[in-house]
């Protein structure tokens, strides 16, 4: 009879331990994301702790009956009806409920680490170099809507999570939008990649909706994301070919930004140190086909290989006389007669000059006075200065 007159409120207790909670709380480690309470039979009437930054959530049988935000509850039916269906059959005296009590962290995320996971393939588009970046950088994430967020995840029968674990999640689908669009945006710069590197932050501003998609979806907000650098791998081949690129910018000024001027350049220098090393037709193959189909090294070729030209025939001056006179010049084209007065080139038979008239075979005349030959169109003596008879 002893047994009737028991505090009911001792039948929570089998063999000193207490198995039903009466206060429900928060006790995982602070860097959880999600923590499960590790109880499922609670006592009506127990209190809910819930902090600022966190919201409980009461699930059962794949429902989630309940969501807390931060504040203080007393979990009774008459203030939460939702509990009468959770309540057990069979408590030993005490009304209680079981269901699973999720708290979920909704503060801002620590800086959550991230790197491309293998190197990009990327294209220099000015120098039309084939090479690879790398990136990293740091974002922070918030739970937006820990209802979604928890039933999206707990498929994976997830007790709990941390902010590197959820990371895991979404890593190949990061991954996969951060690396396309590095790409794309180089590819589309027209610049060198040593400049697109330089506006990391830009970038960063242009995934940030991007990279914004696919965590919503979970109940996820990317608060923030930032690309920390885009780095050419110590180890790729052309990265020594992109740095003696850019080292030699300078020259290129005058060739313009084109990678293929610039080996012209060197191999023709080479070529002109070196004149027995297979000649300029060797040097033209070694360039390529395509440098000699556009003409980059043909031309310079015969700019710099072009042997000086001796002036024309006719562009040489007339040879003078002992007086400075002009003779008749017979080394035209064909052998033709060069009139003295207006330079026009004539038949070989030709007495007058087809242009002015004048004689071509005449005498020369000569200075009364003192002998010297006069020009034909001189009036007086360019010696003594005697009038011409």
């Amino acid at each position: 009879m002893a047994m009737f007159g028991r505090n009911p409120n001792e039948a929570a207790y089998v063999g000193g331990r207490k198995h039903f909670t009466d206060v429900i709380k928060n006790t995982g480690p602070g860097n959880l994301l999600i923590w499960l309470n590790g109880e499922e039979d609670f006592n009506t009437n127990s209190t809910l702790i819930v902090a600022e930054s966190e919201e409980a959530l009461f699930f059962r049988d794949g429902i989630v009956e309940e969501v807390f935000d931060g504040g203080k509850y007393v979990l009774s039916t008459e203030n939460y009806p939702f509990i009468s269906r959770l309540r057990n059959l069979f408590s030993g005296g005490i009304s209680t409920f079981n269901c699973k009590v999720y708290f979920v962290r909704k503060a801002h995320s620590m800086e959550i680490l991230w790197g491309t996971d293998s190197p990009i393939q990327v294209r220099d588009p000015v120098l039309r170099i084939a090479t690879s970046v790398t990136a990293r950088g740091a974002f922070k994430v918030q739970v937006d809507n820990s209802k979604l967020f928890l039933i999206k995840l707990l498929g994976n029968n997830v007790q709990q999570l941390t902010q590197e674990e959820l990371t895991r999640y979404f890593r190949r689908e990061f991954m996969q939008h951060i690396k396309s669009n590095i790409a794309r945006a180089i590819r589309e710069s027209n610049e060198e990649i040593l400049g697109i590197c330089e506006r990391q932050a830009l970038l960063a501003e242009h995934l940030t909706p991007i990279l914004r998609e696919p965590l919503a979806d979970y109940g996820v907000r990317l608060v923030n994301f930032t690309i920390e650098a885009i780095d050419i791998p110590e180890q790729d081949p052309n990265r020594q070919k992109l740095e003696a690129a850019y080292a030699n910018k300078g020259v290129m000024g005058i060739l313009g930004n084109d990678w293929g001027r610039q080996q012209a350049t060197e191999i023709l220098h080479d070529v002109a140190n070196n004149p027995g090393a297979g000649g300029v037709a060797a040097t033209g193959a070694g360039l390529g086909m395509g440098m000699v189909a556009g003409g980059v090294f043909n031309s310079m070729a015969q700019q710099m290989f072009a042997p000086m030209q001796e002036p024309r025939p006719e562009e040489r001056p007339f040879p003078q006389g002992p007086s400075g006179g002009r003779f008749v010049q017979r080394d035209g084209p064909g052998g033709a007669k060069r009139c003295a007065h207006c330079g026009a080139d004539n038949p070989e038979d030709s007495l007058f000059c087809g242009r002015c008239g004048t004689r071509l075979d005449a005498p020369e005349a000569t200075c009364g006075n003192c002998g010297a030959v006069l020009p034909p169109e001189s009036r007086f003596c360019n010696k003594c200065g005697t009038p011409r008879n």
